[in-house]
């Protein structure tokens, strides 16, 4: 029951936890009807801090306690027993306030794959709909693969580098094809990336999706929220418990409550609310509601290794930092023009490869930069040089997230078990080796690259795993730890339509959803699913 000294809120029929990437687009969605109340709790707070507007923000914002959740995994033993920073958004929009802001859908495989799980209605067909619906594209094309007209904006990058074109150049000469558009179901090749900017300014989640609707009176938004837990009386969800400024609150739900707190957030709170292993929750003073041993499990995410190669003869970020003077040209630029090094995401130029001919498609993303650093927060080397950053796209490792007390203020417990398995100890081996083979290209010899990180005296497939581990560091791509699957799947937390296996009235819709990975950045992705549950959610109601 829920908890009578606290006061309600009263009755709304939705509930959305979290106005993130998915939560801001649901309730878009969910509140175009005026007959329904909608009701969305962030934990985070508004968006009027400068930094999360100018795209190079993301360096001050991520690693803020006004911005970032500050989560830490676990020491891990691939990564050679060290922590990692493991950063989430904590404002309004979610971590689309504070990412890479690279659009990237995927590859078809990904979703032909869940469908092929026994997911209908996930196929690539069935979802590129919905990846279309918001869409606002600066260049559709005539191809049927890009619209404009949506709320989520993409345009191409407002900066270019001389040493990212030569890096291009040396893939096509490693066999890797220059191509236009990642985002047409086969992103194999080399591209620069697209991404979610308005005119040179970040495009989040708040402000495409959430805040034009916001006068909506059916519609309220409440920010600073810690929700504690979702209340299940006889395998129902009736309402939401939380807390604002040291008051206890709570709201009834008529509808359904909808879980967008990321695939960190998602599962712990359904933990905290007994939803998940029973014996787990047991040992934390929980008690079961429902048993769901896969809740917080089939923990995903792209590892990245981050090697450095130092360059002569042409710029790069890290040289035009470290002279003083150019700053504040840098400022002025994007001031009047809103170009240059301030509109960057953190990488401007991609590549998709396969590590060996034994995958049917690519199975690694390479983030090339024109910077360098020995590690996220530290600040730029004081030599020119460019960071070709690879990740394995299908990792086979899995690890976890699981509450760690019934208190909801305390952190979660993160464990990715990043380089646990033979395959991706020899991607991990191979992509470093590939690495070498890009740069030793003729394109980039009149640069003098020189191995930095991780050095070129490291050459036995050990030393270059150990290297790997070293230099490794997350993506920020967590999926999969709430997945969907079908029902005599019993590690299946979700069926196919983001209903919460053995309680009515609750679904999650995000990142933790997906049964695997997808083959690149995830938001993009994550707003698929959020577009297609809030169709679900609406399809549901209309039949009851």
């Amino acid at each position: 029951m829920t908890d009578p000294q606290r006061r309600s809120l009263g009755r709304f029929d939705y509930v959305v936890i979290g106005a993130g990437s998915a939560g801001c687009l649901l309730a878009n969605r969910l509140s175009a009807d005026p007959r329904r109340k909608v009701l969305v709790l962030e934990a985070g707070g508004k968006d009027d801090w400068i930094w999360f507007h100018i795209p190079v923000g993301y360096l001050y914002a991520i690693g803020n306690p006004r911005a970032d959740w500050l989560f830490k995994t676990a020491p891990q033993p691939g990564l050679g027993g060290r922590e990692l920073a493991y950063p989430r958004g904590k404002v309004v929009g979610g971590c689309s306030a504070i990412n890479a802001m690279i659009y990237m859908r995927g590859q078809a495989a990904d979703y032909d794959g869940w469908r092929q799980l026994g997911l209908e209605g996930w196929g690539w067909d069935d979802v590129l709909p919905y990846f279309l619906k918001h869409e606002d594209h600066v260049a559709p094309g005539p191809n049927g693969f890009h619209r404009s007209g949506g709320e989520w904006r993409v345009e191409h990058p407002r900066v270019r580098w001389d040493i990212l074109d030569a890096v291009r150049d040396a893939t096509a000469a490693a066999g890797i094809p220059k191509i236009e558009d990642f985002n047409t179901g086969d992103n194999e090749g080399s591209a620069y990336f697209q991404v979610n900017q308005r005119r040179g300014r970040r495009w989040s989640a708040f402000r495409s999706f959430l805040l034009p609707v916001l006068d909506r009176p059916n519609l309220r938004l409440e920010t600073h929220v810690l929700v504690e837990r979702v209340v299940v009386e006889n395998g129902r969800c009736s309402a939401v418990e939380f807390s604002h400024g040291g008051e206890r609150l709570s709201v009834e739900v008529a509808g359904e409550v909808v879980l967008s707190a990321g695939a960190v957030g998602s599962p712990a709170l359904l933990e905290r609310s007994g939803l998940g292993d029973g014996a787990r929750l047991q040992g934390l003073g929980i008690a079961t509601k429902a048993h769901l041993p896969g809740v917080g499990e089939n923990l995903q995410d792209h590892l990245q290794i981050r090697p450095v190669y130092k360059v002569e003869g042409v710029r790069t970020l890290n040289g035009d930092y470290a002279r003083l003077w150019r700053r504040p040209l840098m400022a002025l630029e994007y001031a009047v023009m809103r170009t240059g090094p301030l509109t960057m995401a953190p990488s401007q130029m991609g590549a998709f490869t396969r590590s060996s001919p034994d995958y049917a498609t690519a199975n690694l993303q390479f983030h090339f930069q024109p910077l360098s650093l020995d590690k996220w927060g530290d600040g730029l080397h004081r030599f020119n040089a460019f960071t070709a950053s690879v990740c394995n796209l299908r990792p086979t490792s899995r690890g976890s997230v699981h509450v760690t007390s019934a208190d909801a203020s305390a952190p979660p417990g993160i464990s990715p078990n990043y380089l646990t398995t033979d395959e991706d100890k020899r991607v991990a081996v191979d992509a470093l080796k590939l690495t070498r083979r890009i740069v030793a290209q003729a394109p980039l010899a009149r640069f003098r690259p020189e191995e930095h990180l991780p050095g070129p005296a490291i050459e036995s497939d050990d030393d270059l795993l150990k290297a790997a581990g070293l230099l490794a560091t997350t993506i920020f791509h967590p999926a999969g730890t709430a997945r969907m699957g079908r029902e005599d799947d019993p590690h299946a937390v979700l069926d196919g339509r983001l209903r919460l296996r053995g309680v009515s009235g609750l679904r999650v819709v995000d990142a933790s959803v997906m049964p695997s990975i997808t083959s690149g950045n995830t938001a993009a992705p994550t707003m698929m699913i959020a577009e297609k549950g809030a169709a679900m959610i609406l399809e549901d109601a209309r039949a009851r």
